[in-house]
C-alpha cells in the first residue's frame, strides 16, 4: 500500500473513532439527561411536572436547561451531592428565591413564592441554608414530602414554630432567621 492512500485510511479511522466516541457520549448525556427529567418532575403533581421547564445545575456550576416548558413552573432534578433525595419544582418566584439562596444572594422580601418538594428532602440543616453534611450542632432533619412558602416577609414567618431541631409533621420555619427563612408544610 502506498504512503498516501495510507494516511488516507488512518486519516478515516481516526474520524470515524471520534465520530463514534462523539455519538456514544451523545448517548450516555441523553440516557442522563432521561433520568435527570424524570427525578425533576417526581418533585410536582403530574400536571405541573410535565409542563414545567426543567433545569440541572452543570459541572461548571451553570444551570443548563434540559427542557422547555409552558406553565410558569422549573424543576431541578436530585442533587447527587447531597444524602438524600431533593428534587423540587417552583413557581417563577420560589425560582429567583432560589437563585439568590444558591448564589448566596439576599432574595427580594414580599415576593411570595411557592415550591414543591413531593419526592421529600431528606438532607438538610434547619439552621444553616448551606451546610452540607450532618454535623453535631447544624440540626440536620428529615423530612418526607413536602411544599413550602418562600419570599415572605418576617411577620408572616413568625406565625408558626422556628425551632432548630422542629417537628417535621407539622408546617414549621426552616433556616429562620436567616434571609432564606421559609415554611414548610409537611403532605401526608
Amino acid at each position: 500500500m502506498n504512503f498516501p492512500k495510507l494516511l488516507m485510511m488512518a486519516g478515516w479511522i481516526a474520524l470515524s473513532a471520534s465520530t463514534a466516541f462523539a455519538a456514544d457520549q451523545m448517548k450516555i448525556k441523553g440516557g442522563a439527561d432521561k433520568q435527570a427529567i424524570a427525578s425533576a418532575i417526581s418533585a410536582a403533581p403530574k400536571k405541573v411536572g410535565a409542563a414545567a421547564t426543567i433545569v440541572a445545575m452543570g459541572a461548571d456550576g451553570q444551570m443548563r436547561t434540559l427542557r422547555k416548558g409552558n406553565n410558569g413552573f422549573t424543576c431541578m432534578p436530585d442533587n447527587p451531592a447531597t444524602p438524600g433525595p431533593d428534587p423540587m419544582c417552583m413557581d417563577k418566584a420560589a425560582l429567583e428565591w432560589a437563585e439568590a439562596w444558591m448564589g448566596h444572594k439576599t432574595p427580594t422580601l414580599g415576593k411570595i413564592g411557592f415550591m414543591y418538594m413531593l419526592a421529600g428532602g431528606t438532607d438538610a440543616s434547619n439552621v444553616d441554608p448551606y451546610a452540607k453534611e450532618p454535623t453535631a450542632g447544624n440540626h440536620w432533619i428529615k423530612t418526607g414530602p413536602h411544599v413550602m412558602i418562600v419570599g415572605a416577609e418576617s411577620r408572616f414567618y413568625d406565625m408558626y414554630p422556628k425551632s432548630a431541631q422542629p417537628d417535621t409533621t407539622v408546617p414549621y420555619i426552616m433556616w429562620s432567621g436567616t434571609p432564606y427563612q421559609h415554611l414548610m408544610i409537611p403532605i401526608r
